[in-house]
Formats: C-alpha cells, structure tokens, sequence
C-alpha cells in the first residue's frame, strides 16, 4: 500500500486499484467510453485489437464490477445479441467512495486490534514507604 500511495496514479489505475482489472480491462472500458453508442464484443475486440474470447472475458470482469451494463437487442426475424456500455461515472464513483469508506473503516478497526493485542501495560510504580 505505501509503493501506491507513492507512485503516481491517473483516474483509470483506480479501475486496477479498486477491482483488480487489468490493463486490458481498462482498454476495453475506454474503447466503450469513446463509442457513440453501444459495442458488441466483437467491435470491444476490434477496437483493443484482441481476439473476441479475450475482449468477452474483460467485459464480462468489466460487467461484474457494475463498470458496464449490458442491453439485449432483438432481431425482427428472432435471436438476439448483447450490446455493452458503460455505467453513470457518477454511479461509479459513488460505488468507489463507498469501497473506500468501508476499507478505511476496516482498516480502521484493525489498527484498534493491532494496538489493543499489542499495547505492553504500564510498569507498576513502586509503592512508597513513609
């Protein structure tokens, strides 16, 4: 945690930070950001320029973590396909905020833990005689 706090982190390491991604998982939550509309995998693949399997298990680790939702399109003649976008920023810093908070808290009561189990006790002061 000190290495982080020390190295310099832009907006989207918080993606890494927080949830674990990975760089590619980032790629694809850009490649959504800057479309106009909805991808499929298949365009999130051609756009990070990766196989579809590999671009469909980033946005599913992308969709777990509420970063992307994903909308189902039918076809007149029937069968459907899934469009992926990307969550509210709002949503996801709310959703970030609360991560922290609960981590802080955590973290929190550990020290407490740390400190009660290991506090050595105040010596005894020697009686004094008259």
């Amino acid at each position: 945690m000190s290495e982080q706090l020390r190295q310099d982190m832009a907006c989207e390491g918080l993606l890494r930070c927080f949830h674990g991604l990975t760089k590619l998982d980032e790629e694809c939550f850009l490649a959504l950001v800057e479309a106009d509309e909805p991808l499929t995998v298949d365009e999130v693949a051609d756009a990070v320029d990766r196989e579809r399997s590999t671009a469909y298990r980033a946005v599913q680790r992308l969709l777990q973590t509420g970063f992307v939702g994903k909308d189902q399109v039918n076809y007149d003649e029937g069968g459907y396909y899934h469009v992926y976008s990307p969550t509210d920023p709002s949503q996801i810093a709310d959703d970030m905020r609360r991560l922290l908070n609960d981590w802080y808290a955590k973290m929190g009561q550990l020290i407490q833990a740390f400190e009660d189990k290991y506090e050595q006790p105040e010596p005894a002061s020697p009686a004094v005689e008259s």
